[in-house]
């Protein structure tokens, strides 16, 4: 993706490139952002809010996101809709733009610096499934154990990352990490966090 203008909406939360994700469309600007989407095929970017909230603009915004396509779409006659997205490429805004008719940017694709190790996105992948298997027997809300990945490393890596019980601020640094070596790293360390959690919990420790 080349620097382009394109479409966003500034969420409270981090998408990752590879998960789908639900959305309400309620907001006049954002009805004619996903009509716009639908008309034309385009997709849209998705960034998490700095300061502000979601509803009615003024918001501040980060300046890395992923890139949303939507996948299924339920259209009022109104223009509200309920839709999934699935995120695709990562990428880095250069300059916001007007947000009339909608908050729109101009953005430059992001790429790793180096590519994505089978073998070591495996073994993330088996700590994160036994990490949710430990949320399961402490009757903490997480997605099963089970739960499918791709079998792209690439996407299994950032599907993985989604699965975490992470606040948004760790899942925007895992977003934007250079390189696959530093999101590995940063992996590591908020697993280490959440498997020693774990382990207290489980021996009886209250938190």
């Amino acid at each position: 993706m080349s620097a382009d203008i394109r479409p966003m909406f500034p969420l409270g939360m981090v998408l990752f490139p590879g998960v789908g994700l639900p959305l309400r469309i309620f907001e006049p600007r954002y009805r004619a952002l996903t009509k716009h989407c639908l008309e034309t095929g385009d997709g849209f970017g998705i960034v998490l809010i700095a300061t502000g909230t979601e509803v009615g603009g003024g918001d501040d915004r980060f300046d890395v996101g992923t890139m949303a396509r939507i996948v299924k779409a339920d259209v009022a006659p109104d223009g509200q809709a309920n839709i999934v997205v699935v995120g695709t490429e990562r990428f880095r805004v250069q300059r916001w733009m007007d947000d009339a008719p909608y908050p729109q940017a101009r953005v430059e694709n992001l790429e790793d610096a180096d590519s994505t190790s089978h073998d070591i996105v495996s073994s993330f992948v088996r700590r994160v499934r036994r990490m949710l298997a430990q949320r399961a027997e402490l009757n903490l809300a997480s997605p099963p154990a089970t739960i499918e990945l791709a079998d792209d490393p690439a996407l299994a890596l950032w599907q993985a990352c989604a699965l975490l019980p992470t606040d948004a601020h760790d899942d925007l640094a895992l977003l934007a990490s250079p390189s696959v070596a530093a999101r590995i790293e940063l992996l590591d360390r908020l697993l280490v966090a959440i498997e020693a959690k774990n382990s207290r919990l489980l021996g009886g420790e209250v938190e």
